[in-house]
């Protein structure tokens, strides 16, 4: 059944809802919504600390409605960030479920990187995350999984 009429749309829609489907069961929970927001702010939290070309990279591979909201208010000027510890990575996931509906998020946000880092490592090809994971600082390269943590 075609929800918009166009293919190309239709199968990003469904794409995206795999992978939100994913996200969903990798947190434990049925708010869509939620997962959303994961996807988002692990994306935009990772994102900000690549480097532009790596930031092309990881983009290419995402289904066209994620590509999207991956690069959605991102200037790439004086990037990548330099915070190197994983407090600052998650704090940035924290604040991000703050600012929405949720108010003062009882999201564990260690939990959320963990879980949209073991999508991305299931639906992005090994030599990207490879790449992606080897730019990152020590203690954001354990937060993915350890077959990709190297």
């Amino acid at each position: 059944m075609a929800a918009t009429g166009l293919a190309v749309f239709d199968t990003t829609l469904q794409k995206t809802h795999a992978w939100l489907g994913e996200v969903m069961q990798e947190l434990g929970t049925d708010d869509r919504h939620k997962a959303y927001l994961a996807l988002r702010a692990v994306l935009h939290a990772l994102r900000d600390r690549l480097t532009v070309e790596e930031v092309a990279q990881l983009g290419a591979q995402l289904p066209m409605l994620i590509r999207g909201f991956y690069y959605e208010g991102w200037d790439p000027t004086g990037k990548p960030l330099k915070e190197r510890h994983k407090e600052e990575f998650l704090r940035h996931i924290y604040n991000y479920f703050k600012t929405t509906r949720y108010g003062e998020p009882d999201v564990d946000p260690e939990e959320v990187a963990r879980a949209v880092f073991r999508v991305l490592a299931r639906r992005v090809s090994e030599g990207e995350i490879e790449d992606v994971v080897r730019i990152l600082p020590r203690e954001l390269r354990e937060l993915w999984p350890k077959a990709t943590a190297v």
